[in-house]
């Protein structure tokens, strides 16, 4: 596999992006990109959850679904969901329909509210942003996991967090912007 592909807009990025319009976008605008805020890191780990076991792009592609039917991730707003409001997720199209992703998120966004009198999902987050992280050279072997994801999995567990692992975690790394592996040749690489 080559690491790195030059687009036919003639711009050299990592391979994974392909041509699809979709991971060109989120390639380029997000992936890697340093993401704050309690509503937007819980957008991402919530996210990645769903993502788990299926296409990133197809989580890319129900994206806006999953925020109108999460009322954009407000983690109060989700917090306070009921039976009514969990049936009307397992029930939407629009969304990845998992009885036990969807209990998580919910679970979740309860944690997130309890983890403010302790400094937010932010700093709990951004405190496993490693201080010397290499930028890859290549995309083989794709990283999975890391030191750093590992701790902030076990965190993210002992603050309350489900079904939040160390491959998770890492995935939420990079969309968040904690770690940059773009490789080197990508016109996004920090190298």
């Amino acid at each position: 596999m080559t690491d790195v592909v030059v687009g036919a807009d003639g711009v050299a990025r990592c391979a994974w992006a392909g041509s699809d319009p979709d991971y060109l976008a989120y390639h380029d605008a997000e992936w890697g990109v340093p993401v704050h805020g309690e509503r937007e890191l819980f957008e991402r780990l919530t996210l990645e959850a769903f993502q788990s076991g299926l296409s990133w792009l197809t989580i890319l592609r129900k994206r806006p679904a999953f925020r109108a039917a999460f009322d954009g991730f407000d983690p109060e707003a989700v917090a306070a969901y009921g039976p009514r409001d969990r049936e009307r997720l397992l029930a939407d199209a629009g969304i990845v329909r998992n009885a036990r992703k969807v209990d998580a998120a919910l679970h979740n966004a309860r944690a997130v509210l309890a983890m403010r009198a302790r400094g937010g999902l932010d700093a709990l987050v951004w405190s496993h942003a490693p201080d010397d992280h290499v930028v890859p050279t290549s995309l083989s072997p794709l990283r999975a996991t890391s030191p750093e994801s590992v701790a902030l999995a076990r965190d993210l567990k002992e603050a309350g967090f489900v079904l939040v692992g160390p491959t998770t975690a890492y995935a939420a790394m990079q969309a968040c912007g904690l770690v940059d592996d773009h490789v080197v040749g990508c016109h996004r690489s920090r190298a």
